[in-house]
């Protein structure tokens, strides 16, 4: 048993034809007359697939549909709608409340089945993805039909049964069954015309297909492969021979892709004329033979339904009141849902004119009413062979297109990364460069610098007497300048060699380390009183002599700009932000403009005079590039005349 079918329909007739479809299809049922009856049997029962008339006698088949479709457990139901074809307007109605198709009445129980099943395998591929490999067995005898069923289930397939070469065609292109088992000799269509249908449709041809039979022929197995099977066993044979080849063409055989629409599968066709009596026995014909048919009484109704329900073929008539059938058909040709849709134009009239105007408006052919419906019907199925062929190739060249523009993307991914790394290593090369450039001309300039600073300090003590005012402001000027180069050379040298040094990461204690160049600040200038507060216990896995640079440089210009600052105040701690430790250094000094802020850690950007407040501009810099070697990050935050908060973040290594 596959799954339950809801059917609710008013009419005893109608429940008892679709309850006795379903079940010879294998699907357990649960017939209803009325809208409270299908609720009920909606809240106590899994229903796999609901099958609804639209006139109930407690109420409405489409509003049904919407409490479906708002229920948590039934929301994704694959619900058949089935009705009346009196007003189209029902149909639009239901498939626009969420109807996954609408089939008219009178309908065919195999188109109906099919359909079902067609929507039940969209439904599980969209929920499940892949399941259970499965097998459909054709077999006209029920023992043996049985039999082989229960084998297969007990190897691990799901199996599908059909009792006819018919009806097991119609069960393929529903199901698309991983493999095919049929049986050679049947009534009406034998096994060998399967295997050569199931070869034709390009949904199906790759679908493996085992021939059995119990001829003792022995040309039987070369009439089987001649048909396209891929293996042949005996009836006589034991079963778990059969289920060798099974699993031995499974192996070996690879699925036609998916979403390809079957040429076997359910077609529904539009019919469009405003003869109600053509159009009933146009539609009585073609339903015989198992396609569904949708009736549209004027061009504007079939425009109309072409919105809200694709189809497989359109039989447009040429003469209609209101719009004619060639504007019908010009519209239809230009829309680009419907445009594809093969068009075949009828008419009563039967001159070489009509015809040339047909085809012009865009029909694909053009078949006079007078013709028998024999003929009509071969045009039709021309027509949806010629339409398969065509989605078969755009598909091939859409998957041609699609490799070669995944081809283009990668090749250009791989030409941007190449490029990017080759970027990235001249650029590393160019910094290593500049970097020790810089540390060799910052290295240089110290020999010059000691000797002008050492003379000149000779020169004030030796010879000040002799200077006169002038003399000695121009050599407290020399050696004034030569005191701030160095304290230059030594920035730039400790920034250089904040980027060359090895990270050497160990645990240490930052709150011990920061009190340490606290005491050194206020051993430097006795004379000031500055509240320094640093939390106990901060600890961090980092390079300590790089850690002890940076707080150099925070709490160095904490102190420097609290120099102003009446009660001056230092702070260091910790705060918990995004799961994360967040480290700062806080000052109530001169603070800064926050619109200035990302110039704080560029070098040489200064916010403050050398008058105000000396310095080089390499400070925070620096802190910035040893808190970025050690993975962190950096911001500040400050209000002029208010004190500034620098923040940053000290990430814990991965183990290796």
């Amino acid at each position: 048993m596959i799954g339950a079918v809801l059917i609710v329909d008013d009419s005893l007739t109608v429940r008892m034809d679709l309850a006795d479809a379903f079940a010879s299809a294998g699907f357990r049922t649960l017939p209803c007359a009325t809208v409270a009856a299908s609720r009920q049997a909606l809240a106590q029962e899994a229903v796999s697939l609901a099958v609804l008339d639209v006139n109930l006698p407690d109420g409405d088949g489409i509003d049904l549909l919407q409490e479906i479709r708002q229920g948590q457990a039934t929301a994704t139901i694959p619900v058949l709608m089935l009705s009346s074809e009196a007003e189209v307007k029902d149909r639009i109605r239901g498939l626009q409340t969420g109807a996954d198709d609408y089939v008219g009445k009178p309908y065919d129980t195999g188109y109906v089945v099919a359909r079902a099943r067609e929507l039940l395998r969209q439904h599980d591929d969209a929920a499940a993805g892949q399941g259970l490999t499965t097998i459909l067995v054709i077999d006209d005898s029920l023992t043996f039909r049985e039999e082989l069923r229960q084998g297969l289930e007990q190897a691990g397939y799901a199996v599908l049964s059909a009792n006819s070469g018919e009806e097991g065609l119609r069960v393929a292109a529903a199901s698309r069954p991983n493999a095919i088992v049929v049986d050679g000799e049947m009534p009406g269509i034998d096994g060998s015309t399967v295997v050569r249908r199931v070869r034709l449709d390009a949904a199906l041809r790759g679908t493996p297909c085992l021939l059995l039979t119990a001829s003792e022929d022995r040309s039987a197995e070369l009439r089987a492969l001649d048909a396209g099977a891929d293996a042949f066993v005996r009836k006589e044979e034991d079963l778990a021979v059969i289920l060798a080849r099974v699993a031995a063409m499974l192996r070996s055989s690879a699925n036609a892709p998916d979403g390809a629409a079957s040429l076997l599968g359910p077609k529904r066709i539009l019919a469009v004329d405003d003869s109600v009596t053509y159009l009933q026995e146009l539609a009585s014909t073609l339903r015989i033979e198992g396609y569904d048919v949708v009736l549209a009484h004027s061009g504007e109704e079939a425009l109309e339904m072409l919105a809200a329900q694709p189809v497989d073929c359109i039989l447009l008539d040429l003469m209609m009141p209101g719009l004619s059938g060639q504007e019908t058909c010009r519209r239809i040709k230009s829309s680009t849902a419907a445009r594809e849709i093969p068009l075949i134009m009828l008419t009563a009239i039967e001159d070489r004119s009509a015809m040339i105007e047909g085809l012009g408006a865009g029909a694909d052919d053009y078949i006079p009413k007078a013709s028998e419906f024999e003929v009509l019907k071969a045009r039709l199925r021309a027509q949806l062979r010629r339409k398969q062929f065509e989605d078969e190739h755009r598909k091939i060249r859409e998957d041609l297109l699609r490799s070669e523009l995944e081809a283009s993307e990668a090749r250009a991914a791989r030409q941007v990364a190449e490029t990017r790394a080759a970027l990235t290593e001249e650029l590393q090369r160019k910094n290593e460069e500049l970097e020790a450039f810089s540390y060799s001309v910052s290295h240089d300039l110290r020999t010059p610098l000691r000797a002008i600073d050492g003379f000149g300090l000779a020169l004030q003590e030796d010879c000040s007497e002799r200077l006169d005012g002038t003399g000695k402001d121009h050599l407290r000027r020399i050696r004034a300048a030569t005191k701030r180069m160095n304290e230059l050379i030594d920035d730039l040298l400790q920034l250089s060699r904040t980027g060359r040094a090895d990270l050497k990461r160990a645990p240490m204690n930052l709150s011990d380390l920061a009190l340490q160049v606290a005491e050194e600040l206020q051993r430097k200038e006795t004379k000031r009183q500055v509240e320094f507060i640093v939390q106990p216990g901060m600890t961090v896995v980092a390079d300590s002599p790089l850690i002890r640079a940076a707080l150099e440089n925070l709490l160095g210009n904490a102190w420097k700009f609290t120099s102003k600052t009446g009660a001056a105040r230092v702070e260091m701690g910790t705060r918990e932000q995004d799961g994360k430790t967040v480290y700062f250094v806080r000052d109530n000094g001169s603070g800064f403009d926050m619109t200035q802020a990302r110039r704080l850690f560029t070098p040489f950007q200064r916010l403050h005079s050398e008058s105000e407040f000396p310095g080089t501009g390499i400070g925070l810099a620096t802190v910035r590039r040893i808190i970025d070697r050690h993975g962190g990050t950096i911001s500040a935050e400050g209000l002029v005349g208010h004190g500034a908060t620098i923040s940053f973040t000290l990430p814990v290594p991965h183990a290796s």
